[in-house]
């Protein structure tokens, strides 16, 4: 990443000072004896891992600043969570809580809105796993967590897929030099991808129809009604039936391209 030309929520990240690893923990003892100023230092000294995690999340279409600014709650998190005591890097604790602290961002913000007794039993779910995961050292099955907590197999499924995120059809899900394969790849198909792409397409299309529009278009394709007919069964003029009919077609095929 080539900090010197990055620009985020008003910092020149150019100039953000880089902690060596002694004096992070110097920061982090100073931390535990309640010095504010040390909190403050060890914030500043760790943006730029801030920065390194956010990198992970472009193309997504978020705001970079915001998820700039939650990445930050999380460091904050780790950096008055972190046992000193640990043989373990800052950073290594570090990165997880700013992952985790951005991906619960986007899912409370994803445009597919999930309701909170959903998310809960979603996360419910996750405490479960991680905790059979300790107890078994594998993978528990759906039925194993269903059986925890109590619920019915569908509701869990349901929940976990809730806080899934989606995932673009075009998403590379492996790279070679110039061979790239995308999810779309990867699906089975018998058919060629573009047909079912236009017929998805096409439901959208028509989903974005008048109520009006949608029966003309069904009693005409779907039923093979004549304009006179369709006129005659919802009571308007056979003109009105062609210039409502060429508008439906027209929306469907402008939508469609």
């Amino acid at each position: 990443m080539q900090y010197n030309k990055v620009e985020v929520c008003g910092v020149n990240t150019g100039k953000l000072k880089v902690l060596t690893e002694a004096e992070k923990n110097e920061l982090l003892r100073r931390c535990r004896q309640g010095d504010m100023q040390a909190r403050e230092e060890m914030i500043a000294g760790n943006l730029r891992l801030v920065l390194s995690v956010i990198q992970r999340f472009t193309g997504r279409g978020e705001n970079p600043d915001d998820l700039f600014q939650v990445g930050c709650i999380g460091l904050i998190k780790a950096i008055d969570n972190f046992d000193i005591n640990q043989n373990v890097r800052f950073s290594t604790y570090g990165v997880p809580m700013i992952i985790g602290e951005i991906r619960r961002y986007l899912r409370d913000n994803n445009a597919v809105r999930v309701s909170r007794s959903l998310r809960d039993t979603a996360y419910h779910a996750m405490q479960v796993r991680e905790r059979l995961v300790n107890e078994t050292g594998r993978e528990p099955k759906i039925d194993e967590l269903a059986t925890e907590m109590d619920l019915p197999r569908e509701t869990v499924v349901m929940a976990m897929e809730s806080i899934a995120e989606p995932v673009s059809l075009y998403e590379t899900v492996y790279s070679d030099g110039g061979d790239t394969i995308c999810v779309m790849d990867m699906i089975g198909d018998s058919c060629d991808s573009s047909s079912w792409l236009d017929e998805m397409s096409l439901k959208d299309a028509i989903r974005g129809l008048g109520e009006r529009e949608k029966q003309i278009l069904t009693m005409r394709f779907m039923q093979g009604r004549t304009q006179m007919e369709v006129a005659s069964e919802i009571g308007i003029s056979q003109a009105q039936v062609s210039r409502l009919e060429k508008c439906a077609l027209k929306k469907i095929r402008d939508i469609s391209q």
